[in-house]
């Protein structure tokens, strides 16, 4: 592989730019000979994984995620790691000699199960600190070349793609008159892809042995139940783990394939209008993850025979629809997807009828559980602290929500974290009158509490603004060449 040599670890651990960049141009040059040869097979591409830099810049990832407390079955932490003797750098001295020496072997993840709102769970698997080191490492190389083959029509987990993509495609496409709704959901679908079919899928663009039976080896890992029961891996990737998703797009690929051919029959847009004056559909498919829409232009039925054509799209590999949450609806009757509720009716003061997305009820009922939980803890936190948690909250929801028609939720989301928080001030001072708690409180505002310098921020002071939609336009990371400069 063409580039610069590769550099000692502990110098790019103290120059965490030298690595980034070294990694960036040679994913830029995969992604480049990828779209350039799309029959193209890489391979030699193991020494990259066991490179200094890629390993390097997948510490930094791992360390700087929100999940680096978190501990696999090994009970290491990356803080462990640092205050160890060796330290970061001894620790990814070690994995790149496991990995030069072909002797690294993944170990099962940590399961851990977590509530949903339907009273079911969640269940994750957690990998060790070593094993996401090396994941990450993996997919610094995979992803550039996978992501030359990934159409447009998918956005989740993919690099600067976001849901509000998906959102205003799906508004682009309901103003086009793609008005049946076939709403899709894989059923468990990072618990039952089928490791074959997938493997099948990966070699067709990689044939390096060694990275193949490294990936394989982290679908074979195991899982260790949260009751100490050791369970064999034979179908799924774990959910939690850095390369899943990155997996789980390649397997659900063939979804975004089969409707891409169907568009590829019309070659011109008159071919596409003929076809539906003869009584034809057609169809558009947007996919955040396993969670996807295909617009229908065309009729109910047409909509409605989704079902056992996208379950014989699927079957292959190992997957099915839900059929709890697999329906077809009318964009008059609206739809809930990725949050939002998304739905045509008549504009306020107008005949016309538009395309409106805004927070779907599920979503603003979840944010209220929020802010009522952290109002219900007791009153042993001061006020700067639960007013800072609260803002952390409510931003957040806000910030996501804010290229929606959102004006109405916004402030219905501040009539109950005003509610909550006079409540919960009450109980913080019982003893004190509520003119006490006035003057102490809101000094500065007449609605909105504020504690050493921590102000309640309400909903409605995010500036709301519509998404520009940037149809096929999105570029990815490695689009242009990095251009060279000077080391720090």
């Amino acid at each position: 592989m063409p580039g610069d040599t590769p550099v000692n670890i502990g110098v790019l651990l103290n120059s965490p730019y030298r690595a980034e960049r070294r990694v960036l141009e040679i994913q830029t040059k995969l992604h480049h000979w990828a779209k350039e040869a799309p029959d193209r097979q890489f391979g030699d591409l193991f020494n990259l994984v066991a490179d200094p830099a890629f390993l390097v810049l997948a510490w930094n990832r791992v360390r700087e995620n929100k999940g680096a407390r978190s501990v696999g079955v090994d009970g290491v932490s990356v803080a462990l790691i640092e205050r160890s003797v060796l330290g970061a750098e001894g620790f990814l001295e070690d994995v790149r000699a496991l990995l030069k020496a072909r002797t690294f072997q993944p170990v099962p993840v940590q399961e851990k199960t977590i509530p949903k709102a339907n009273g079911k769970v969640r269940r994750l698997g957690i990998p060790t600190i070593r094993d996401r080191i090396v994941q990450a490492s993996l997919k610094l190389v995979l992803e550039p070349i996978l992501e030359a083959d990934f159409p447009s029509s998918s956005y989740g987990f993919r690099p600067r793609r976001r849901a509000q993509d998906a959102i205003e495609e799906i508004r682009y496409y309901a103003r086009s008159r793609y008005e049946w709704v076939f709403e899709g959901d894989i059923a468990a679908c990072f618990d039952e892809i089928d490791h074959t079919a997938l493997m099948e899928r990966l070699r067709r663009r990689i044939g390096d042995r060694r990275v193949l039976a490294l990936v394989k080896a982290f679908l074979k890992a195991g899982v260790l139940s949260e009751e100490g029961v050791n369970r064999e891996s034979y179908t799924g990737t774990p959910q939690g783990g850095i390369l899943s998703p990155l997996l789980a797009n390649l397997a659900l690929e063939v979804l975004d394939e089969h409707f891409a051919a169907k568009n590829r029959a019309f070659k011109w847009s008159n071919q596409r209008v003929r076809h539906r004056k003869r009584g034809g559909a057609t169809y558009r498919l947007i996919r955040y993850a396993d969670d996807f829409v295909v617009m229908v232009f065309g009729r109910r039925d047409q909509a409605e025979a989704l079902w056992g054509e996208v379950g014989d799209i699927l079957a292959p590999m190992g997957l099915r629809l839900h059929p709890e949450k697999t329906q077809v609806t009318h964009i008059d009757e609206g739809f809930d997807f990725l949050g939002f509720r998304i739905r045509r009716h008549q504009q306020r003061g107008s005949t016309r009828r538009l395309i409106y997305s805004y927070p779907s009820g599920k979503s603003l009922a979840s944010v209220k559980r929020k802010v009522k939980m952290v109002t219900k803890q007791g009153t042993h936190r001061p006020a700067e602290e639960v007013f800072k948690r609260l803002n952390q909250i409510t931003r957040g929801w806000t910030l996501y929500f804010k290229h929606g028609a959102s004006s109405q939720a916004f402030k219905d989301l501040d009539h109950h974290l005003w509610w909550r928080l006079n409540r919960w001030l009450a109980k913080q001072h019982p003893r004190q009158s509520m003119r006490w708690i006035t003057r102490h409180y809101f000094r500065q505002s007449r609605w909105w509490p504020e504690a050493n310098g921590v102000r309640i921020r309400p909903a409605v002071d995010t500036h709301i603004e519509r998404y520009r939609y940037r149809g096929s336009r999105i570029p990815t990371p490695w689009d242009h060449r990095p251009e060279p400069q000077p080391s720090p």
